[in-house]
């Protein structure tokens, strides 16, 4: 269990999970942000340790290139969103638990589908042959990360500004869909 929650903390801590619990934490309430995230990351990670090494036969090139996909679509929702100058966390009467658990939830399912997180969570499964304690130290890893992302944005909106948060997001939305992009078509 400590090997697979050091080894999947690691390789996610920089991950796009991070940027994206980040952002969706700036914007909702962060409760409602990882309980999606949390199922999301808990699904990820059972099909990781049922499904072994065949997430590893998966095309990496599709995968890329709808993630990369995706990221591009999440930017330009980003930069075209109305600015209202709201500079708060909506409050929960704004955004129901279901729509903002149910948006992390389809972000982490789809973006993080064949990620290196899961085949390296899929071949530890295999490489053990402990599928409870690989899994266990997986999800918690991937909590903890998605944890940390989702404080981190809040803690940050305190001191910069909303506005700014968003298009830096953007931005680093915009490279990372580039970059995805680039992996799905160079191979």
């Amino acid at each position: 269990m400590a090997v697979a929650f050091s080894l999947v903390f690691l390789a996610e801590l920089p991950d796009k999970t991070a940027l994206a619990g980040l952002v969706l934490g700036t914007r909702y309430r962060a409760s409602y942000v990882f309980a999606g995230v949390a199922a999301a990351f808990a699904l990820h990670v059972t099909l990781a340790v049922a499904a072994g090494s065949v997430l590893t036969l998966l095309p990496q090139q599709a995968v890329q290139v709808v993630t990369g996909l995706l990221f591009l679509g999440g930017a330009a929702m980003l930069l075209l969103k109305r600015d209202d100058g709201e500079e708060t966390v909506r409050r929960p009467e704004d955004q129901s638990f279901w729509k903002v658990a149910g948006a992390g939830f389809m972000l982490i399912l789809v973006a993080e589908f064949g990620d290196l997180t899961q085949i390296m969570t899929a071949n530890l499964a295999a490489r053990y042959d402990d599928p409870l304690s690989v899994g266990l130290g997986a999800v918690l890893a991937l909590w903890s990360v998605a944890g940390l992302g989702i404080v981190g944005g809040k803690a940050l909106m305190k001191r910069v500004p909303l506005r700014l948060i968003t298009k830096i997001a953007a931005v680093l939305m915009i490279g990372l869909g580039v970059w995805s992009l680039w992996e799905g078509i160079a191979g």
